[in-house]
């Protein structure tokens, strides 16, 4: 068995690999950018070596300083993870010529099944069924266009060497595809450094499932079961779940033993995931091989029972498979959802910035597999994926009730997160009752909010917490002293004597909140019941008595005559964060008016440290003058 092993990685599948190396007593190296120094990765490690600047073709694609650092470290194996060199044939070659174990296939595997052109035409071979199209050697635009009216449209167009929906296009009539054509050319070439594309019937309303296969070089070749992907947004997987609602006990074993006929004729070895289409009749056709540890794996972990990780450094240190597939016995349901950092007020646009907090869900089955802590920087030089969070119950049922609990506990700020919108997936109806197709977000409405036309509805809980917050705060700041009331220590110091941006009213403080392009008024005073007794009213509506408790880390739960809600809050020197329910809000304090520029207007050449005082005189002063 390995003694070292480098993880070619970042983030949480970095972490994830080296949390088995460590149980397998095996020494792990992790590699990091110029970016990356204090990355949780580098502190898990066991050792760690700077390999570049913060650019990936600098650092995490740089073949040469990577095997630079397995040479230095001793490493004795190279797991790659999943993105960066997980599927490139040449750094396999490379490991291999440097006398390093690369964990994973052969470098004739991954450029065999790489292609989506030669894996199709290898599945053909073994009888597996593939979507109606073409594949064939020309890229002539006139043999395209002939190939795609024979196959009819709707189709797609879909680049050989890609992945996560790049060079893809649907096109729906003839008179498109000369210009979609054009484009998915352009961005094949610049994602993947080819052009070449083929084309497919575009099926209506399919599914997305794969079967995880594991292969050692004994020639034994088992599957795992299946995972259903469907739930996508522009061609990148959110909700991964096993098993898949869509597959009867028959339909499993068929697709399954197809995946492993196909792995086979590749001389495949390791682990790999075969991945297939389903349309609404339950016919199933081949798609593409992932040559690789998929970033859904624990869905599969959980409910077999097995370390993929742990499985794949076996394998790659020539130990036969210990499993046959009579003993794949898969139990309960798991879900996985990736938390990415990108904005959907903002196209989904990536978020970048430093995590001031990071709310960890807790209970029974649920397991977190992250990359970041409060303190860590979201680049923009890296996939904005922050973690994955896996739930599992004893059925479908039990796992998407535990998935909506983990999500309203869970809250990440300093960044935009989809953590909302994984959320309104998970109560979705139509989730509930498994119809999860390819188009589910359109489908259901999930992604109108994508344009930033709309914000979420702002509960009345929100306030009353950013309220209560703002002042708790201030008194801790502040402390009352022991004096009497009516003492002049008493009213330097009490809050409510204070001005600053608030309004003072019968006893009460008036805050003013932002939210969107709406303003709020929250009228709060604290009740003589206690100092976490307070009467509140919004906007001038009926107040309502709160009790606020202060939980640990930064929870508040408040607790009125509506019930009892726990909350997340961040406060910030001008806005405050709080997450409620799965979704996050954040609110702007109305700000006081400045000095400098309440003396003169805004204009930075009439700014002046002071204000002038203008003197109304009486007209009775001026006695008027009699022209002649």
């Amino acid at each position: 068995m390995f003694k070292k092993i480098l993880i070619a990685n970042r983030g949480e599948i970095a972490v994830r690999i080296m949390a088995t190396c460590r149980e397998m007593g095996i020494r792990s190296v992790a590699v990091y950018s110029e970016a990356d120094q204090g990355a949780q990765h580098v502190l898990y490690a066991d050792e760690a070596y700077l390999i570049g600047p913060a650019s990936a073709s600098q650092s995490y694609l740089n073949v040469t300083a990577i095997l630079e650092v397995a040479r230095r470290s001793g490493a004795e194996a190279i797991h790659p993870g999943y993105g960066f060199l997980s599927e490139n044939a040449d750094f396999a070659e490379a490991c291999e010529q440097a006398g390093i174990i690369f964990i994973g296939p052969s470098a004739s595997a991954m450029r065999l099944m790489g292609s989506k052109i030669a894996a199709k035409q290898l599945a053909r071979q073994v009888d597996a069924p593939t979507v109606p199209g073409y594949s064939g050697e020309s890229q002539d635009t006139q043999v395209l266009l002939q190939e795609a009216l024979r196959i009819g449209f709707p189709l797609l167009i879909k680049a050989s060497a890609g992945g996560g929906g790049k060079g893809m296009r649907v096109v729906r009539q003839a008179e498109e595809f000369p210009e979609q054509l054009a484009g998915a050319r352009r961005e094949a070439q610049a994602a993947f450094g080819d052009g070449t594309v083929f084309l497919e019937r575009y099926l209506q309303q399919p599914r997305h499932i794969e079967i995880q296969i594991l292969a050692d070089t004994h020639g034994n070749v088992i599957h795992l079961g299946e995972r259903e992907c469907s739930i996508q947004r522009r061609h990148q997987k959110i909700i991964e779940e096993s098993p898949s609602v869509a597959l009867s006990p028959t339909l499993r074993s068929e697709m399954g033993h197809v995946a492993i006929r196909i792995a086979q004729a590749a001389h495949y070895v390791n682990a790999g995931t075969l991945e297939f289409m389903l349309d609404t009749d339950s016919h199933f056709y081949f798609l593409e091989m992932n040559t690789r540890l998929q970033v859904e794996h624990p869905v599969t972990e959980l409910v077999t029972g097995l370390d993929l990780v742990r499985q794949q450094i076996l394998v790659a240190a020539g130990e036969a498979l210990t499993l046959t597939q009579a003993d794949i016995t898969p139990r309960g349901h798991a879900i996985e959802a990736r938390l990415y950092a990108e904005d959907p007020q903002q196209q989904f646009l990536p978020s970048t910035g430093t995590i001031t907090s990071f709310i960890k869900p807790q209970g029974p089955g649920i397991r977190l597999d992250s990359g970041i802590a409060p303190g860590d920087e979201v680049t923009q030089y890296y996939d904005p994926m922050l973690a994955k969070l896996i739930v599992y119950g004893e059925d479908r049922s039990a796992a998407i009730a535990r998935l909506q609990s983990a999500l309203e506990q869970c809250a990440i700020f300093g960044v935009t997160t989809n953590i909302s919108l994984l959320h309104r997936i998970s109560i979705q109806p139509a989730f509930y009752r498994g119809e999860t197709t390819t188009s589910f977000l359109e489908l259901h409405g999930l992604l109108t909010k994508e344009n930033g036309d709309e914000q979420p509805q702002l509960p009345a809980t929100i306030l009353m917490a950013a309220a209560i917050t703002d002042l708790q705060h201030e008194v801790a700041e502040q402390p009352f002293p022991p004096t009497t009331p009516t003492s002049n220590t008493y009213q330097q110091h009490n809050p409510w004597q204070k001005l600053g941006p608030w309004r003072i009213a019968g006893g009460q403080r008036t805050l003013t909140y932002i939210y969107g392009e709406q303003e709020y008024q929250v009228a709060i005073q604290p009740l003589a019941s206690g100092q976490d007794n307070w009467r509140i009213s919004i906007d001038q509506a009926a107040a309502q008595d709160v009790t606020s408790i202060r939980g640990n880390d930064q929870h508040l739960v408040l607790r009125s005559q509506d019930g009892q809600q726990a909350v997340v809050v961040q406060a910030g020197n001008t806005a405050i964060q709080i997450a409620l329910a799965g979704q996050s809000y954040k609110l702007h304090r109305r700000q006081p008016v400045e000095v400098d520029s309440a003396a003169h207007g805004t204009s930075g050449q009439h700014k002046q440290k002071s204000l002038t005082a203008l003197w109304l005189v009486p007209l009775s002063k001026f006695r008027p003058r009699m022209v002649i």
